[in-house]
């Protein structure tokens, strides 16, 4: 039987050179936070235009340089990415033509959620903001506005209502209001007595996944799907590839559509053919590439059927504890100071890298895999009917590939959620 482990919190079992959750390389004095959920202006990089004549747009759009963007569903008006900078000078020549409807700047939004700690989740939302962590121990440095997945754009197509996504990790705090009324089944194959998540880490990982938008803690980033709490690992944070195979069968058998597994562990047979197996009745599986700043592969990231993902910071940089290689990393995604739930009773990660009872920050690919998870249950909320190689090939080929380090550290780019549900 081969130890798993979480592919953020320890290296001891694997030895990938794993950084934990605790390890920010960034604390400093504190400083109050610099955020403040109010709008900020426009979106740097990209205007919104209607077109009267649709025959005339791709002639109109040529002339100034630019191609035909992306569809916003339902309305009629297209995206358009331009050189930042030059959005005023366009918005004006574009509106000015007869051709044209109305041209606009691409106004960022606040939250429609009231979270409070959603101001300090610049993964959905950057508006190069700084924050400190719960309790002010740890000051993230400003970053760089509009490195982020347009997880709030997203949310105007679709929240991903009903989509079940399977957590298969530490179980799922059952005291976190934020997220444990997310949580539609539970299962435990960790050998531990009871489904509770007295590690911490995946309820962490379940919470950037789903957590409720209301008037408390965080935003998930597909907050209208259910999760799956497949319990895989112990109290330790240690489980095996039986278990974690054991857990991608309930996840299928129990109508999971998307499966993330922030955990790594050596190549086995056994854990390969789930994967298979769930591939094979249409589960898209999701997972961290590991933190040990190289190339080494680990698995279940590594199986062809699963989308492996590496991390990247608030200036849209890979990560550096970050594993990374384009020839099997497919995809990356915010990983580092990651704002999300915690339980609200002792912990082990909360103890060991003082985090705060019900929401904190977390460092890893570990908290990458889940944003690309629910990036793909969005897409599927937004694709009746496709199936997984479809949700698979929209949420890599909708990626912003002009993240530094596409085709080197991964191969599509970092993850863009609202380009994969719009996606045709």
């Amino acid at each position: 039987m081969k130890k798993v482990m979480i592919a953020g919190v320890t290296a001891a079992i694997l030895g990938f050179g794993a950084i934990n959750v605790a390890a920010t390389g960034n604390a400093a004095a504190p400083a109050s936070p610099q955020v403040t959920g109010q709008i900020t202006g426009p979106t740097t990089g990209q205007i919104i235009v209607k077109f009267r004549d649709h025959g005339a747009a791709a002639g109109v759009l040529r002339q100034q340089g630019l191609s035909d963007g992306t569809d916003i569903a339902g309305t009629g008006a297209r995206l358009l990415k331009v050189p930042a900078g030059e959005e005023a000078r366009l918005i004006e020549a574009l509106g000015h033509n007869p051709a044209v409807e109305y041209a606009e700047p691409d106004e960022q939004v606040t939250a429609t959620t009231a979270d409070p700690y959603f101001p300090r989740q610049y993964a959905l939302q950057n508006t190069g903001q700084s924050f400190t962590n719960t309790d002010g121990t740890i000051t993230v440095a400003k970053g760089t506005a509009d490195a982020d997945v347009d997880a709030v754009e997203a949310w105007n197509v679709t929240t991903g209502s009903g989509i079940k996504v399977a957590v298969l990790d530490s179980g799922v705090a059952t005291d976190n209001p934020d997220i444990n009324p997310k949580v539609v089944l539970r299962a435990n194959f960790s050998g531990t007595a009871t489904n509770e998540d007295n590690y911490g880490h995946g309820t962490h990982v379940a919470g950037i996944v789903a957590a409720t938008h209301n008037t408390s803690g965080v935003a998930g980033v597909c907050p209208g799907c259910t999760i799956l709490a497949g319990k895989v690992l112990n109290d330790s944070g240690v489980g095996s590839s039986s278990s974690l195979a054991n857990g991608i069968n309930w996840a299928v058998s129990n109508g999971a559509r998307v499966i993330n597994m922030s955990i790594g562990v050596r190549a086995s047979r056994t854990l390969e053919t789930a994967v298979n197996n769930a591939w094979t009745k249409g589960v898209v599986l999701v997972a961290a590439a590991g933190n040990g700043g190289n190339q080494s592969k680990i698995y279940p990231a590594a199986y062809p059927n699963v989308i492996a993902v590496a991390a990247t910071d608030n200036n849209d940089k890979k990560a550096d504890f970050s594993t990374y290689g384009a020839s099997w990393v497919d995809i990356a995604a915010p990983g580092v100071n990651v704002y999300s739930t915690f339980p609200n009773h002792t912990f082990v990660l909360g103890t060991q890298n003082k985090r705060a009872f019900g929401y904190d920050v977390g460092n890893g690919t570990s908290m990458s895999s889940p944003i690309v998870a629910a990036t793909a249950a969005l897409a599927i909320g937004s694709h009746p009917g496709a199936t997984n190689t479809s949700i698979r090939a929209i949420v890599e080929s909708s990626a912003d590939d002009e993240v530094l380090g596409t085709g080197t550290y991964w191969a599509h780019g970092r993850v863009n959620a609202f380009d994969a549900v719009t996606a045709p």
